[in-house]
């Protein structure tokens, strides 16, 4: 195999379509504008408009409000914990912080922090420490002979 005979794959790419480049091109002239009007002309933004008629989006009804404080949680489950500590993803021996779900694996992102729930069974005797935890899931680490520490997440210790 020689350099001058590498190719692609036919139709793995595509040419870009050339507007406004002449009649022969099939897109030339008014570049698929079509004849005056708004939106033959450059820099126009119309979206959402309706010709005078109030638009869909103001039409509808508003419910509810977004609270601009509301704190959303990387939610685990502690039968999927217990399920990474199985797979030896976590090592149950060492304490489990924040950090170290997120290295495992399990967590994505800690967003305003982690949050444990009392789906599925735990156990494992663990060292858990985390921003939030339900009820339930504290006391189900504890009857497995762990602990579970809710600490304060680091980013409201730095606005304060």
């Amino acid at each position: 195999m020689k350099l001058n005979q590498l190719s692609d794959n036919p139709g793995a790419t595509k040419k870009r379509k050339r507007i406004g480049r002449g009649p022969g091109s099939g897109t030339g002239k008014m570049g698929g504008r079509g004849i005056k009007g708004q939106k033959s002309r450059s820099g126009v933004s119309i979206g959402g408009y309706e010709g005078g008629q109030m638009p869909l989006y103001q039409r509808l009804p508003k419910r509810g409000f977004n609270n601009i404080n509301a704190k959303t949680h990387a939610v685990v489950n502690l039968g999927l914990l217990q399920k990474f500590i199985d797979e030896k993803k976590i090592d149950a021996g060492k304490p489990i912080t924040e950090e170290v779900l997120v290295e495992s694996g399990l967590v994505r992102r800690v967003k305003d922090g982690v949050r444990i729930l009392n789906k599925g069974e735990i156990t494992s005797k663990i060292d858990l420490t985390v921003t939030g935890a339900s009820r339930t899931a504290v006391a189900a680490v504890e009857a497995a002979g762990g602990k579970l520490t809710v600490a304060q997440p680091a980013k409201a210790d730095a606005d304060a």
